[in-house]
């Protein structure tokens, strides 16, 4: 992510997502229960409420998007617990992950927030890359850049607009927040990404036994 873009752009003028009926399947980690989280959340998006063109992330679906596994019309309900199986097997040696929550990222499509603690989360996004290529011959992708970085997506841009404005609204970092990461979910999104219809499959704790 770019840290100061100088305009927004409409993320889903061009982006290709699936329509009604169709779905894509996410390892996503939810972070909707977390008070810290949505209190970030609450705080970044009130300062940005005065603007136009801003589609919030909604608090239930507060995520860090790890893995894009694929559309779901190409991996059967079997793969998707056998995922769910081989994973779990994996995370078990992993244990829970203290993450810091505060500095901004910005980018022409979207406002996020910085998931600092960079090494563990990379051997949680490992793992599920691993079961997830014994199940379906994939490894999945990022979306965006090449390089995961992990974050937290607080707003996506609808419109073009100047970037500065909303930069100096919110600022370049917020209070740090302090989260445990203790568990991953695997999750079918069904249709388009800003309707947010969302299935979690299966949830897998880190570092059970």
């Amino acid at each position: 992510m770019s840290p100061l873009p100088t305009r927004m752009i409409n993320r889903w003028q061009n982006r290709e997502e699936p329509g009604p009926g169709q779905g894509t399947l996410y390892w996503h980690i939810l972070v909707g229960d977390h008070p810290e989280a949505r209190d970030l959340a609450h705080t970044a998006q009130k300062r940005l409420a005065g603007f136009h063109g801003l589609h919030m992330t909604p608090t239930e679906w507060l995520h860090i998007t790890t893995l894009v596994v694929g559309p779901t019309d190409e991996i059967t309900t079997d793969q998707q617990h056998e995922m769910l199986n081989a994973a779990s097997e994996l995370l078990a040696a992993l244990p829970p992950v203290a993450v810091t929550l505060g500095r901004i990222l910005y980018h022409p499509e979207a406002i996020a927030v910085v998931v600092q603690s960079t090494d563990p989360l990379k051997q949680i996004r490992i793992a599920l890359q691993t079961a997830t290529l014994k199940v379906t011959g994939r490894e999945g992708h990022t979306e965006g850049p090449t390089q995961w970085t992990p974050h937290m997506t607080l707003a996506y841009s609808e419109t073009e607009q100047p970037a500065e404005p909303l930069i100096t609204a919110l600022g370049r970092e917020l209070p740090a927040r302090e989260i445990a990461i203790t568990a991953v979910s695997l999750v079918v999104q069904r249709g388009a990404e800003r309707l947010w219809d969302w299935h979690p499959v299966g949830r897998i704790p880190l570092g059970h036994s």
